[in-house]
């Protein structure tokens, strides 16, 4: 199994930024996810424990459920299914507040079913993956500061 862990300082407040990482349709504006969605609606929030998550990416597919969601803090998630086929055993997202605004904290762990699996995880996936997660986070602090004004 190989961790995957992406850091990253997005200067807005931590309720703003833990809505726009826990709402998978605001990953599309990285380049590297062409399409996601809500797939089931979680209990008490759309995506609070139980929901599910459909990502389609440059490099895969993958269908994820939250396990644990408490805003604005952190949340869990597994990937139940992708495209190609990978063993996950966790998703997790922390937000913190900093003086600079908010730490996000992204980390998975998984495994991939390829030839040399541990090595070509270690060397070719888990490199790519932490390239998109931080896209994806580029993204959220694009959107979230564009307009510093409206988070105060």
């Amino acid at each position: 199994m190989e961790t995957v862990t992406v850091r990253r300082v997005i200067a807005a407040p931590i309720a703003d930024v833990f809505d726009w990482c826990a709402t998978t349709t605001n990953y599309t504006r990285s380049p590297f996810v062409l399409r996601a969605r809500l797939a089931r609606p979680g209990a008490g929030a759309p995506y609070g424990v139980g929901a599910v998550r459909l990502h389609t990416w440059l490099i895969g597919w993958f269908r994820e459920r939250i396990t644990v969601y408490n805003p604005p803090h952190d949340f869990d998630y597994v990937v139940e299914r992708s495209l190609p086929p990978a063993r996950h055993e966790l998703g997790r997202m922390t937000f913190t507040e900093v003086a600079e605004g908010t730490q996000v904290v992204w980390t998975t762990t998984f495994q991939v079913p390829f030839p040399f699996g541990e090595a070509a995880t270690r060397v070719l996936v888990g490199p790519v993956i932490a390239h998109v997660f931080g896209k994806i986070l580029h993204a959220a602090d694009t959107a979230l500061t564009a307009n510093p004004a409206s988070h105060t």
